[in-house]
């Protein structure tokens, strides 16, 4: 780093051979080539001083809180399921405000989301996760108290605001900190969140048990795992390299007259001297050292922007990075796929556990089998985005996990007892798609922050969609009185997922407003 600080002066000192490279004043950016190579990722700056670097054991403690985080972000939602017979009888609530407990998440998800991105630029995205964590661990401590159905819905919508902004900023913080190794540590992430998912599912009754058969402690005991998650984040806020906002995403945006001469690395050397020619006049605020990823890697693995251009002279790229993303049909294709793909998981937590305890399962075998659901995407999770790095349409990944959730449905009609726990593990591999939407979502945009307005795009439009999907399981429940109609839509919605996968799945990124 000092290397490059040093070098970066004996071309301010010496500029016969090369453009004044100045910010702001002069209205050309820089473009350091060698900020394409830095090891470490790039942090916030910090007024009248260097953009500091984390250090390896920040990186290290990032990864543990990522992990810790990732494992809080569903049991709130799985540990329902099992006991969700009781709940109801113990709350005395009805079949429909039982179909509302299980579209509170994507509700509140799409409500809190969107807020993220706004949080993560003036406080920074440690500093909002570890707000996220501190709300979960609240809602699921205050949750067991509630003495009616609403101050249990208030209680589990303030643990769901918090794993929303979470759920949203993960794939930021990823970028941000592991710029080069977007698909492992997505991987690892979706890992832990996968194990988190299936261990509430499979421990929540056998723990209500061993707390004295009250469904109020087995609900409440999750909170310990949130205390667990706060400590890395309160440390990762105290270090430097995590201060400052996040950088903007109209500090990052790329030129549109900048693309052609940068999309592909082989053709880099000969368009150099376009690019500069564009750069030269293009707005100075509209992008800063070190922020492009370089043409030939894929999206997600360029280091995030260190710097940027004063606020006040970044409006109108603001303005035209938010048109992008709202026009894009990438964009567009993302959030449906995403809104499907959650649609299935949130019916696959609340109701799976009651269609096997309808056919005959008990409470325990039913949490069990949620448990072998959930659990199939601890290594499909951390296989799925390497694999969809690797390839430039996800459109066959997409199809593979659709076909998988179609074979379990019509199980499910079939055999719903008989062979539960085959229609469980193939419906696991079906529920990995979230990690390949997360990965689909880093690969679809060159900066990190144009990740950030992406996630928070697709996935607050992809939760708003996915609101109906257990509402109408538990209504048409009611109507038919079995589960034959519930699955018919269950399958629907499976084959609209996997058209809407094949579209988000194209090589395409929203800077190009495709």
């Amino acid at each position: 780093m000092m290397g490059l600080m040093a070098m970066a002066d004996d071309d301010r000192r010496n500029p016969p051979h090369e453009p004044d490279r100045r910010p702001a004043a002069t209205g050309v950016r820089e473009r350091p080539d060698a900020a394409r190579t830095a090891d470490a990722p790039v942090s916030p700056p910090e007024p009248g001083g260097p953009a500091p670097v984390a250090s390896p054991w920040m990186l290290r403690l990032v990864a543990v809180g990522l992990v810790i985080a990732a494992l809080n972000l569903r049991p709130a939602i799985s540990g329902l399921g099992p006991l969700l017979e009781e709940i109801r009888g113990g709350l005395h609530m009805n079949g429909a405000v039982a179909g509302l407990l299980t579209s509170v998440p994507p509700l509140c998800f799409a409500l809190f989301g969107g807020l993220a991105p706004r949080l993560a630029r003036r406080r920074g995205p440690a500093a909002v996760v570890l707000a996220g964590m501190v709300a979960v661990t609240l809602g699921l401590a205050l949750r067991p108290f509630a003495g009616g159905t609403g101050t249990f819905l208030a209680a589990t919508a303030l643990a769901l605001a918090g794993i929303a902004v979470s759920n949203v900023l993960m794939p930021v913080v990823v970028k941000h900190w592991f710029p080069d190794r977007v698909g492992s540590m997505t991987g690892l992430y979706s890992m832990a969140l996968s194990m988190g998912t299936s261990a509430a599912a499979a421990v929540t009754v056998p723990l209500t048990g061993a707390l004295g058969g009250s469904w109020r402690a087995g609900l409440g005991a999750w909170a310990v795992l949130g205390v667990l998650a706060v400590v890395p984040w309160l440390l990762i806020t105290r270090d430097r390299s995590a201060r400052g906002p996040e950088p903007r995403a109209e500090q990052e945006a790329v030129p549109e007259e900048t693309i052609e001469g940068e999309a592909r690395s082989e053709s880099e050397a000969r368009s150099e001297g376009e690019a500069r020619h564009h750069e030269a006049e293009a707005p100075a605020a509209g992008r800063h050292p070190g922020s492009e990823t370089g043409s030939g890697a894929p999206a997600g693995t360029g280091a995030p922007a260190g710097t940027g251009a004063p606020a006040g002279s970044a409006a109108p790229a603001g303005k035209a990075s938010a048109l992008r993303i709202a026009k894009s049909p990438t964009a567009w294709w993302l959030g449906v796929f995403f809104g499907l793909q959650a649609s299935a998981a949130y019916i696959t937590m609340g109701w799976l556990p009651q269609i096997f305890r309808d056919a005959g399962v008990s409470a325990s075998a039913a949490g069990a089998m949620l448990a072998v659901t959930m659990g199939m995407g601890i290594p499909l999770s951390f296989v799925l985005p390497k694999m969809a790095a690797r390839m430039r349409h996800q459109g066959p990944l997409v199809l593979a996990l659709g076909v998988c959730g179609l074979v379990a449905y019509a199980g499910l009609w079939l055999a719903p007892a008989s062979g539960a726990w085959v229609w469980s593990l193939v419906l696991g591999v079906s529920n990995c798609a979230f990690p390949l939407a997360l990965t689909m979502i880093g690969m679809r945009s060159r900066s990190s922050a144009g990740v950030v307005k992406l996630s928070a795009f697709a996935q607050s439009t992809g939760y708003l969609l996915s609101i109906p999907g257990p509402l109408l399981v538990g209504s048409l429940h009611d109507l038919s009185g079995d589960w034959r109609m519930p699955l018919v839509l269950m399958a629907a919605l499976m084959v609209a997922q996997m058209a809407s996968g094949l579209l988000a799945g194209r090589d395409r990124v929203i800077e190009d407003g495709r």
